[in-house]
Order: C-alpha cells, then sequence, then structure tokens
C-alpha cells in the first residue's frame, strides 16, 4: 500500500484519510469484490490491452469506465470492446457532474441514466393505452361468438390452400 499524502494524518473522528494506492491485489480480495467508496485504488498490471479487455468482461458490468490513455485507437477499442455504465477517457470526476450527459449503469450496477432526458424517461413510467373501438371489421371476424360469416370467411380460405 502506498500513501499518496504521507503528510496527512489519519482522522476517524472526521473520517478522514490519505488516499492510497493498493499494489499486489488478487481477485479473492475484499476491495477487489466491493464497489470502493474511499480513497483507494488497487492496482491491477497487465502487458497486452487484450488482457485488460478480457479481465473486465469476465466480471460484472461496471458502473463506469475510466480508461486512461493517449492512445485515441485503444481508448476507442477499449469503448467499442468493453461493456460499461458510462464511460470517462483521461478523467474520473468531471464526466458524472455533466447533466446533460447521461449517467448510469448496466447489468448488476444498475439499469437506467439519470441526468438529461434519459434521466427524465428513467424515471417516468410511461402506460400505453389501446382502446378498440365500438365496431372493427377484423374485430367481428376473429372474436366469439362465430356465426355464419366466420364459418363461411374460414372455408374460403382453406379451399384457397389447394
Amino acid at each position: 500500500m502506498i500513501n499518496l499524502a504521507p503528510d496527512q494524518q489519519l482522522d476517524a473522528r472526521r473520517r478522514k484519510l490519505a488516499p492510497h494506492f493498493i499494489l499486489g491485489v488478487n481477485d479473492e480480495m475484499r476491495i477487489m469484490k466491493e464497489e470502493i467508496f474511499g480513497p483507494f485504488l488497487p492496482i491491477k498490471p497487465y502487458r497486452e490491452a487484450a488482457e485488460v479487455i478480457a479481465y473486465v468482461n469476465g466480471h460484472d458490468r461496471p458502473l463506469a469506465f475510466y480508461p486512461f490513455t493517449n492512445d485515441k485507437r485503444l481508448a476507442q477499442r477499449y469503448i467499442t470492446e468493453i461493456l460499461s455504465g458510462s464511460v470517462g477517457i483521461n478523467e474520473a470526476i468531471v464526466q458524472v457532474g455533466q447533466h446533460d450527459l447521461p449517467f448510469g449503469g448496466v447489468g448488476a450496477s444498475g439499469m437506467g441514466h439519470y441526468h438529461g432526458y434519459e434521466g427524465f424517461l428513467t424515471f417516468s413510467k410511461l402506460r400505453p393505452i389501446f382502446r378498440q373501438g365500438s365496431f372493427s371489421a377484423i374485430q367481428a371476424f376473429l372474436q366469439p361468438p362465430y356465426g355464419k360469416r366466420a364459418k363461411t370467411v374460414l372455408d374460403f380460405m382453406f379451399s384457397l390452400r389447394g
């Protein structure tokens, strides 16, 4: 574990803790199994982009995905091949604050979005209503009680089978 602000002292009363990198993590560790709501960043090394893609896609979909790279083609590959909620390229804070940009997850991290028009749709319940008119030619032939007219139509249709 690397303390990124060693001059800061732990203050349990104010719940203040310096940010830390966590090294040597593995999938059995609690920090790799739960969402992190604190100043901890586990570091998982990799050699190739394919390892990153396979790792992320092999787990529950993340609420958000924050690749940091100056390689535009690599960033686009991650966007194309990794399914996640929101994406922030080279940043992890500002993106969620854009109120006209939908933010939300997919799969285990939640469904739907908030912010903007998409947020309105997420928190709205559309209620479609269909009303059949008092008379419908289709309804007259397809709904019971079936009478002589329906039998005549069916007989005619079956005669067309040849």
